[in-house]
This record gives C-alpha cells, structure tokens and sequence, in this order.
C-alpha cells in the first residue's frame, strides 16, 4: 500500500472525485471491468470507482506491465478483486481477461481494446449486459474505430485517449518524460549529443522529441503522414524515411501503434550498439521474432536483450514491449499526468452509467463539460486562476453579425 499512498498524495483531481464518489455513490451496485496496466496509480483509479459503489474486476492489459505488489494490494481494497499477474504467457493473460468477464460487468474500461476484444470474439454471451466502455490508449482507438467500420461494435465506447486534457498531457509529457525516463536508467548511456530516431510524430512522438532535444539529442523523425512530417520538420527536427534514418540513429524509438516499423532490412543498416525502445502499447513495432531467429548470439540482462546479428550488437529494451512500464525498474507516466487521465476514466464511468443505455454502439468523444471539468479541478489544485469571458465578449463569440 506503500506505493498507492506514495501516488494518492500526488493526484489531487482524482482525490477530490473520490470525495464526490464516497459522498454520492454514483456507481453503487455496477460492476466495472478493467484491463490497465497494474500500477500504483491505477490503483487509485479501481480505489475511486470502488469508493463510488462499484464491485471492480481488474487485470493487466500487457504481460510485464504490472507490478505484483500493488496486484496485492489491490485485493485488499474493499470492492477490487485483481488477476494481474507480472510475466504471464499468452494463456495466463488472457485466462485473466476471462476471469474479469466472468464477474459479468456492465462497464468496462480497457487499454489497448484486449478486454473488449475478447468480449466480442470469445465471450459474446455477456454484451447484453455491458452497457459502454471506456479506451485509454491510442491503439486501442485505433482498434475501435476499426470495429465501428465495419458495424462490429456492439456498444457505446468513450475515447477517453482521444480527448485533450489525455492527448496534450498523458501522451505529450507523459510518454515523453517516462519513456526517456526508462530508458536511461536501464542503460545509463549519455542522451546529449546522441542521434535519437522517432518513429511517428503523433501526440506521443511530439513529447518525446521535444524532450529529446530538452536533453540535446539530434532528433530524427521518421512519418508516413504528410502533415506530420511537416509539422516535425518546422518544429527544428530532421525528417528521412526510416531507411535512411536507420543507418544514423543510435537510439530508436517507436510510437506508431503499427506493425513492423523497424524491420530486417533496417537492422542490417544499423550501427553497432544500436539501442532500440518501442514506446507503442503492443510488441509489434519492433520485429523481435526476426532477431530472434537470425542472431548469432543473445545475451539477456535486466531490461535489455542484446542481439549479435551481422557481426555487430543490436540491443533491445523490454522485449520490445512498452519501454516505460515493461522494464524491470519501468514506473509508467508521472503521477501528476496519471491524475487528469484517471479523472477522465473515473468520471467517464458515472457517464456511461447514467446515460450509456441511451447512446448508439460506437466510439463516443468525451463530453466536453468532463474535459473542461478535469482542467479546472487540476487548475484549483495548483492555485491558478485565468480570465473569464465578459458578457460583451461571450456575446461577441456568438455572434455572426459583429465585424469591423
């Protein structure tokens, strides 16, 4: 508990919402399943949601995400039961998400769409009785609206990730502080100066080459979307295509959330010693399953899996898993940014359960008044206060009348 208590103290947003939670009860009697990454600020999250009422389910949602301390922990908390278990296989896994199902919830919160996967594919019989859900992670967007397309998504879904007190905080710093944090301490190398590649420059790829070039790296960015390498190129940093780019970095990093960003052909124009990271939610950016075959020599350490292909070292972070929790010292984002993102999550919750039966299946943004609710609480808690609109100004904002 020593850890949830350590994260409480610094999630003061969240911390008011439990006030509200314990006070109004707006969850009691629902069941709430969750696929997170089991950590201690996650454990505030299932914490709330239990103080407004629920009975909460949760498990992980990667294999060496969680931390089995806090899954203890967590079975300790009146209303939570966890299954999260650090290092499971395939069939530990998702023998877990089976197990969260099994409490029959009528809201599920996942990361990465594993639980809402399995709910549609395996365990159908129980979708009558899911009411909505909420995504946390760009991927598992991705992986929704995929459904949504193609009219396979039987229930209202919020995008919780897609909002921007998520993308501007959670994805921009937090990814960018956490994943940099992760690799330096399972590496101890020098960032300054280093040739540092990244791989997209959506949300996530902005923060870590903003906080790159904070470090003095030489950033490269590497894009398939037009807009986004122009974007890259006229924030300072130099853009090529992963082929050239390959040949330059010594430090990679992935945050796409597609397949096979980094492949056969781009190892063998790497440097030796090449540190190679994947800050995306699945293992699939990184092709692992090549190394694996085609190494003469691997050589296994906390964190790091360094490859002899060629005649020169590649060397690999977390199994190519996501760098800023699957790492053996791996502590996920910042507190302070986990406190606006859960706020969301736990306030989406009462949402979807008060207004869930009458929303079409799909995936939903979040309403704005919860957005703009978590900036304002966040605002409070740091003693800032901003301008408001005078009447004269609202109504000139309304008007389309007003010119010069």
């Amino acid at each position: 508990m020593q850890k949830i208590n350590w994260a409480r103290q610094y999630m003061p947003v969240l911390g008011a919402i439990r006030e509200r939670f314990l006070e109004e009860r707006p969850l009691a009697g629902c069941r709430i399943g969750m696929a997170l990454h089991v950590e201690a600020k996650t454990a505030n999250l299932a914490a709330t949601l239990a103080a407004g009422g629920a009975e909460v389910a949760i498990t992980g949602c990667n294999p060496l995400s969680t931390q089995d301390d806090v899954a203890r922990a967590l079975n300790g908390i009146e209303g939570v039961t966890c299954y999260a278990k650090r290092g499971a296989g395939a069939e530990e896994y998702y023998d877990a998400i089976d197990k969260v199902l099994d409490s029959r919830p009528e809201i599920v919160i996942d990361d990465g769409m594993d639980l809402i996967f399995r709910l549609h594919t395996r365990r159908t019989e129980l979708i009558d009785s899911v009411i909505g859900g909420c995504e946390e992670t760009t991927t598992g967007v991705h992986r929704l609206r995929a459904m949504a397309r193609e009219n396979q998504l039987r229930f209202p879904v919020i995008a919780v990730n897609d909002t921007p007190m998520k993308r501007f905080f959670d994805n921009v710093h937090g990814t960018g502080e956490s994943s940099l944090t992760a690799i330096m301490v399972t590496t101890n190398v020098l960032v300054a100066g280093k040739c540092v590649v990244v791989a997209g420059y959506g949300f996530c790829g902005r923060g870590l080459a903003r906080k790159l070039h904070g470090l003095g790296a030489r950033v490269v960015v590497t894009e398939v979307d037009a807009r986004r390498a122009l974007e890259a190129y006229m924030d300072g940093y130099q853009v090529m295509p992963m082929d050239e780019a390959a040949a330059r970095g010594e430090i990679f990093i992935t945050t796409t959330g597609n397949t096979g960003v980094i492949s056969a052909r781009h190892f063998s124009r790497m440097r030796n010693g090449a540190i190679l990271a994947n800050a995306g939610h699945f293992n699939v950016e990184i092709d692992i399953r090549w190394l694996e075959e085609h190494a003469d020599r691997v050589t296994r350490r906390d964190g790091i899996d360094s490859y002899q292909v060629a005649g020169k070292t590649i060397h690999v972070l977390a199994e190519g898993r996501l760098v800023n929790l699957a790492i053996p010292k791996g502590m996920g984002h910042p507190i302070e940014v986990m406190d606006l993102s859960f706020a969301l999550q736990a306030l989406c919750a009462r949402y979807i359960r008060s207004h869930g039966r009458g929303m079409e299946p799909g995936v939903h943004a979040v309403p704005e008044f919860i957005d703009e609710d978590v900036a304002r609480a966040k605002l409070a808690a740091l003693d800032i206060s901003i301008d408001t609109l005078t009447p004269g100004q609202d109504a000139y904002l309304r008007s389309w009348t007003e010119g010069t």
